[in-house]
C-alpha cells in the first residue's frame, strides 16, 4: 500500500502539478493586485461609486432594498481574464511554439504498409520465384 503510494507521489506529473499549483498562486497575487491597483481604479473612474469593488445596484424591495454587487463580479470577471491572459502568454504559448519546433524536427513517421499493400508484395514475390508474371 504504502509503496505504491510512494510511486505515486515520486512520478513527474504529480511533483509537476505541484510547482503549477504554487507557481499559479503567485501569477494569482501578481495579477490581482495589478487589477486591484490599477484596472479597477480606472474602471471606478466610470462608475457612480468612483469605486469598482464597491459600485451596487439597488433593487427596491418590499421589505427591504436589495444590494446586487455588480462590481465585484465584474472586478472578479477581470480579474480571471488577466490571469488567464497572463497564463497563456507566460506558459501555454511558449509550450506550443517548442512542441512545434520539436515536432518539425523529428522525422516525419512512417505508416506500416497496408494490408493490400502487404498482399500485392506477396503475390509479386510468389510469381518471381514461379517464374510467371504478376496477375491484375
Amino acid at each position: 500500500m504504502f509503496q505504491g503510494f510512494k510511486e505515486f507521489i515520486m512520478r513527474g506529473n504529480v511533483v509537476e502539478l505541484a510547482v503549477a499549483v504554487v507557481i499559479g498562486g503567485a501569477f494569482s497575487a501578481i495579477v490581482t493586485a495589478f487589477v486591484d491597483n490599477i484596472v479597477n481604479p480606472l474602471l471606478g473612474a466610470f462608475v457612480p461609486t468612483g469605486d469598482l469593488g464597491a459600485w451596487t445596484l439597488t433593487i427596491p424591495g418590499l421589505f427591504t432594498d436589495a444590494q446586487l454587487g455588480i462590481g465585484g463580479i465584474i472586478s472578479a470577471i477581470i480579474n480571471f481574464l488577466a490571469i488567464a491572459l497572463v497564463v497563456y502568454l507566460a506558459l501555454v504559448l511558449p509550450m506550443n511554439k517548442l512542441a512545434e519546433r520539436r515536432a518539425a524536427r523529428q522525422p516525419a513517421e512512417v505508416l506500416p504498409p497496408t494490408q493490400e499493400e502487404l498482399l500485392t508484395e506477396i503475390r509479386d514475390l510468389l510469381a518471381a520465384q514461379n517464374n510467371g508474371t504478376p496477375r491484375a
